[in-house]
């Protein structure tokens, strides 16, 4: 199995998140350049100034439960079950704690926004999925500033067996409009999905957003973090990263596992 490199990356700012997912074909392997990641790594850079950019768009109006679709992808880094994909909540919300070794995560996720996405993280909570997992990415980078954990290898090439569509913000675009290439702010405390360049490649990883960031808008935002929850990234954000990855950020200096994610 080939590793392919997925990057989570703000357009035009020379501000990227590599990660790697696996697939059996690398042909759209996607990396950042060391010319872009390296203008946030010498002292002369520049603070962002998020003014620049807009903000997300309204959550369209939806339906109280839709159907979703989860096609078996790379080998489950986990054994696990696919969510039901039928009759799926669109209404509502639901809260999840992330017990960690450096605090409590609280979330609480949004059905109307993105009723696949919350389906599947519910259902992987539930079965135990992440528990005794790894939060294995941190960047600090000025304009992307989140922890990113989902991934039970620890390697961020590891899913849950299957894979399923982009929601909101891109279902707020039509296809092919050229805004979803435009960077927009994801507000502090964003709880969105990570994916890969393939289309439709979202899975169990997921980054939690300390402070105000910007991305193009085709990351999945799912839910929102409580202040306590913002409070304990913010710590482990505050202890650095190990400067592993040549996008910039790397592993936390601090290592958080998630213990445990309870469904309120």
């Amino acid at each position: 199995m080939n590793k392919r490199t997925t990057t989570i990356a703000a357009a035009g700012l020379g501000i990227a998140l590599a990660l790697t997912a696996c697939s059996n074909d690398n042909s759209d392997s996607d990396s950042a350049s060391p010319t872009a990641s390296s203008m946030w790594t010498t002292p002369e850079a520049p603070q962002l100034d998020l003014s620049r950019y807009g903000t997300l768009p309204a959550v369209p109006a939806g339906t109280p439960t839709v159907d979703c679709s989860y096609p078996a992808a790379e080998p489950a880094a986990k054994p696990v079950q696919a969510p039901n994909a039928t009759g799926v909540p669109a209404e509502g919300t639901v809260t999840v704690d992330l017990t960690t070794n450096a605090g409590t995560i609280g979330i609480d996720l949004d059905r109307a926004a993105a009723p696949c996405s919350v389906a599947s993280f519910v259902s992987l909570a539930q079965q135990g999925f992440f528990d005794g997992t790894p939060c294995h990415r941190l960047s600090t980078n000025p304009g992307l500033q989140m922890l990113q954990c989902g991934d039970p290898s620890g390697s961020g090439t590891g899913g849950p067996g299957y894979r399923f569509a982009n929601e909101y913000p891109t279902t707020a675009y039509t296809a092919g409009d050229p805004a979803l290439q435009q960077p927009v702010v994801y507000p502090r405390g964003t709880v969105a999905m990570a994916h890969s360049a393939a289309p439709d490649s979202n899975g169990s990883q997921f980054f939690l957003v300390y402070a105000d960031s910007v991305l193009p808008p085709d990351y999945t935002v799912f839910g929102t973090m409580t202040d306590d929850g913002i409070a304990t990234v913010e710590k482990i954000a505050a202890a650095g990263d190990d400067g592993s990855s040549p996008a910039g950020g790397g592993a936390p200096n601090t290592a958080v596992t998630v213990q445990t994610a309870t469904v309120g």
